[in-house]
């Protein structure tokens, strides 16, 4: 779905001015996508998404 909205307003034009419209309308006021990303149910769970640094495994093709 994202891909063909991208699609849609990568031709630019009348239909992509008018959903434009629409995403704006129905984001005003609620702070766009780092609001909607802080309020997600994560938010503060202490998730830890660091990744161990090991050397590179040798391997014989």
């Amino acid at each position: 779905m994202i891909r063909s909205l991208a699609k849609r307003l990568a031709k630019g034009g009348v239909e992509a001015d008018r959903i434009r419209t629409q995403i704006n309308e129905a984001l005003d006021g609620k702070g766009g996508i780092v609001a909607a990303l802080l309020r997600s149910p994560l938010v503060g769970a202490g998730l830890d998404l660091t990744r161990d640094r090991v050397p590179p495994r040798d391997i014989d093709l």
